[in-house]
């Protein structure tokens, strides 16, 4: 299930299938650019382990060092991010899975997907949060990169409002790549951060949409 066994869960509790794919993955690094993102991390004491996988994992097939991130897709993490972000080197917000942990609402229940709105503003202030948590911690260390994926990143509302809050990154489907660049070259930056700031204090996805 959704709330079950996991991701970073189920990686630290087979630990086996995580080095097995640590090892490969920093062998591929060898011949490439690569960066590793963990999914489903709740809590700082899985990030420290997940490190602690990775040193061992590099040191036995005497790998090159890679960045190590995170998806943000729990509340307890974007609510944390500035404790969060000084342990890796990215973010990247997954908005599909943060919406309906957000909102309680399981996106494929087919009576209550409709209202699993990644627009909505609780949803919005989890990532104004995440990415000052990470821009705070990119201060003292040169990092704070934060990337969206999901369906809020394809949207051409959501993405202004992603880029006003100062997503770096908007990771989506090839169909919705033309309708976004236009909707992003149509408006300053600071008129897309004027709108993400009137986003977080609407009250409903329905409210941001009408701005």
């Amino acid at each position: 299930p959704f709330l079950g066994v996991r991701g970073a869960r189920l990686l630290l509790a087979r630990p086996e299938l995580l080095r097995t794919q640590l090892r490969a993955l920093y062998r591929a690094a060898e011949h490439g650019p690569l960066w590793i993102m963990f999914p489903m991390v709740t809590h700082l004491s899985e990030i420290e382990a997940l490190r602690g996988h990775c040193d061992l994992a590099r040191e036995q097939v005497q790998g090159t060092e890679v960045p190590l991130g995170i998806m943000v897709e729990v509340p307890a993490v974007a609510v944390l991010a500035d404790q969060f972000a000084p342990l890796v080197d990215f973010f990247s917000i997954g908005t599909n899975d943060l919406t309906q942990y957000t909102l309680a609402v399981d996106r494929q229940h087919p009576e209550l997907a409709v209202q699993a709105d990644s627009l909505h503003p609780a949803v919005l202030n989890l990532i104004d949060a995440t990415v000052r948590g990470a821009q705070k911690a990119g201060r003292a260390d040169g990092g704070g990169w934060v990337g969206v994926c999901g369906g809020l990143a394809g949207d051409p509302l959501g993405a202004r409002i992603l880029t006003g809050l100062g997503v770096d990154e908007l990771s989506m489907s090839a169909q919705d790549i033309a309708p976004v660049k236009a909707a992003l070259r149509g408006e300053s930056r600071t008129a897309m951060q004027d709108l993400a700031r009137r986003a977080l204090r609407a009250r409903t996805a329905d409210e941001v949409r009408a701005l």
